[in-house]
């Protein structure tokens, strides 16, 4: 008897697992667009708030906005305080604990906790951002963008006027580089300033510099902070002469006492490797200023190490030498005693600390993609935020003494209720040379494993980067199986997350064992996995993903139709297109008039006597990292050759699809192509 109920209540878990399944429905591109996006957090100087943003996109409007959220510890309480139409962004606890500073128009902005009696804190005409504040909360540190040469905001204006009225359309270039990913780089540079809440008065704290803070490129808003007592700031400047062929940024310091005195300002540079450095954070004592090295200039996937800089001794030590992964984020503990840090780590970005005094690391929060630390006042709680492929970031609280794990915000959980996803699966292959590569599989929502589905086999870019387990609002692995496709998303060797000597082995290589390792992980697929349907094999990529689309048009036909979004085709006009010269010289060993042997050898250009596949091209306007003439040569080949061919050109988009209605029309045509070339 008792066995005949048992078998009765399995059969209604079962029954309630399907009806519950089949309400729900596969996400589309629009569902996506819908998604609440969390930004950056602060946590409140007594540790029982977090303020964040949170940005919503229209796709009626074709525009995103940022509001401001605030929500208790416990995560009991969560609401936005700041939900205007104006994109108030970047918010900050006031270090005195009364009141919250945020970004909006350009300008700082204060508020009480609850959103109410908001005043206008800054009037500097060349804008204010990132700001950081020091323990006292008398003044903060802000980066904008102005003319070397002006030691004044009114020299600023006047010279953006001057410009202005210039009848005369033409960009005058006298030097590398000119272009930086998106945008002309102009006559302006990012300097560092300093703001005095007393008097509201401002310091240019790199006043006359041609150099910018953060620099052009591998530097975030991480790279500049305040001493515990407010005498001292560091940050990152890379001060070679050509940035386009350097990696090096290097950690300067600056006293502000100095400054004061003499009205003159005179850094120090602390760092002394060759590659790049940068994210220093003082440590709480005081004492330390802790910063991410690279040992090899001119490689910007190189091996970034956790390096400690006695502020007495002026000793630099290596705390992660023996440590085969590259250090990400870095958060001091308030004593001083232990640093926790982020990671990328096989298909995951890990959190993890490491104990000073003995050096060693723990691994505290393996799964998912973790990243923006913040530890509370009392050292005894990590927050974060972290996403996986089936849910977009949320803010999570890990709990250091008793190492519970708890989620605090909730802020697409409606959304999702009615959404089907099924988790990602990862599997692994063994290539001809005994190499392991990592695959992530997803399945397609309401999978039939007696049914046959087509495959969808993603390249990603980088080349060193790595499929993880995230919610990518562009490359999102969910949404490409959503339509009822399985997905394989390879990491060959070049990927990061799996010690340097992987992610160095795509260098000089780029369609040799990465290429090999991609159709290793594909014929293991089609092996493993019956229910791939063989006869319907597509493949996409974007930048180096885009690259290996385009190698793969002329070494295979092995797929149905391919799809190639802002790739690398000829790579030696590549070097005479882009801005990181520093990059394609390490990738393929010097210049194309130095080695052109390797340029030749890797450019998909010299294979379209082989092109046959029907390929989808995706361009961006203001894509000046793979810019638009590769698209063009790309698709003037195919159409010569006579291999069906479309080309989608987005004028006003970059590297990336980000605006609403564009990305709405890049999925619906990607899945249209593949769906035309069904077999």
């Amino acid at each position: 008897m008792k066995s005949f109920f048992k078998f009765v209540l399995l059969l209604l878990i079962v029954n309630l697992t399907f009806v519950s399944a089949q309400t729900k429905r596969p996400m589309t591109p629009e569902d996506m667009w819908k998604m609440l996006r969390i930004g950056s957090m602060d946590i409140s100087p007594d540790g029982s708030l977090i303020v964040f943003s949170v940005s919503k996109y229209s796709m009626d409007e074709n525009k995103g906005d940022s509001d401001i959220w605030i929500a208790s510890v416990d995560g009991k309480k969560v609401a936005p305080i700041l939900n205007s139409s104006e994109s108030e962004s970047s918010p900050k606890f006031s270090p005195e604990g009364k009141s919250i500073f945020f970004s909006k128009k350009g300008q700082i902005y204060r508020c009480d906790y609850n959103g109410k009696n908001i005043k206008k804190v800054t009037d500097v005409y060349s804008g204010v951002g990132g700001i950081e504040f020091d323990k006292s909360g008398d003044k903060f540190l802000f980066i904008s963008d102005v003319y070397p040469n002006c030691k004044t905001q009114e020299c600023n204006k006047k010279e953006d006027i001057k410009r202005k009225n210039d009848k005369t359309d033409v960009r005058v270039i006298t030097g590398l580089m000119f272009r930086v990913w998106d945008h002309w780089r102009g006559d302006k540079r990012s300097h560092l300033f300093l703001y005095d809440l007393k008097n509201n008065g401002i310091t240019d704290l790199t006043e006359g510099s041609v150099h910018d803070v953060p620099p052009l490129d591998l530097g975030s808003g991480h790279d500049y902070g305040f001493s515990p007592d407010g005498k001292e700031v560091a940050y990152t400047m890379n001060k070679d002469k050509v940035n386009a062929i350097s990696t090096n940024n290097d950690i300067f310091t600056i006293s502000l006492p100095q400054v004061k005195a003499t009205g003159k300002v005179a850094d120090k540079k602390i760092s002394v490797s060759k590659g790049n450095d940068n994210q220093p954070v003082y440590s709480s004592d005081g004492k330390y200023i802790a910063f991410r090295s690279m040992a090899h200039a001119g490689f910007e996937a190189d091996k970034s190490t956790l390096m400690i800089y006695d502020r007495k001794t002026g000793e630099i030590k290596n705390l992660t030498n023996d440590f085969d992964r590259s250090i990400g984020e870095i958060v001091w503990s308030p004593d001083s005693k232990t640093i926790y840090f982020t990671s990328a780590n096989y298909i995951y970005n890990s959190i993890y600390k490491i104990d000073l005094a003995s050096g060693k690391i723990k691994m505290l929060v393996e799964k998912h993609v973790n990243s923006n630390l913040i530890i509370s006042p009392d050292g005894k709680t990590l927050y974060f935020k972290q996403q996986r492929s089936t849910q977009p970031y949320e803010i999570f609280a890990l709990n250091l003494v008793s190492n519970n794990l708890k989620q605090l915000t909730y802020l697409n959980k409606k959304l999702l209720s009615g959404l089907l996803f099924n988790d990602i699966e990862t599997f692994w292959t063994t290539t001809d040379d005994g190499t392991k590569i990592q695959a992530i599989l997803v399945k397609p929502p309401h999978f039939n494993p007696d049914k046959k589905y087509p495959l969808i086999f993603l390249i990603h870019g980088g080349p060193q980067g790595h499929w993880t387990d995230d919610f990518h609002y562009r490359w999102n692995i969910q949404q490409f199986a959503a339509p009822g496709y399985v997905v394989v998303a390879a990491n060959p060797r070049g990927s990061v997350g799996y010690g340097q000597a992987f992610t160095n082995a795509v260098s000089g290589d780029w369609g040799g064992k990465p290429y090999t390792d991609l159709m290793s992980v594909l014929d293991n697929s089609l092996k493993k996995f019956p229910f791939i349907d063989k006869n319907n094999l597509f493949a996409a990529g974007a930048s180096y993903g885009g690259f290996m689309i385009n190698w793969i048009e002329g070494h295979n036909d092995r797929f149905n139709a391919l799809f190639s979004h802002d790739g690398v085709y000829d790579q030696r006009s590549m070097y005479g297109e882009t801005e990181e010269l520093w990059f394609p010289e390490w990738e393929f060993k010097g210049t194309p008039w130095t080695n052109p042997e390797l340029y030749a050898k890797w450019s998909p250009s010299s294979y379209v006597k082989n092109f046959k596949t029907p390929m989808l091209i995706v361009q961006g306007g203001h894509d000046f990292r793979v810019p638009q003439g590769q698209a063009f040569q790309l698709f003037t080949a195919l159409q010569r050759v006579g291999v069906e061919s479309k080309l989608l050109y987005f004028p006003n988009e970059t590297h990336f699809v980000t605006k609403p209605q564009d990305a709405k029309f890049w999925w619906h045509s990607l899945f249209d192509w593949f769906e035309q070339h069904k077999k």
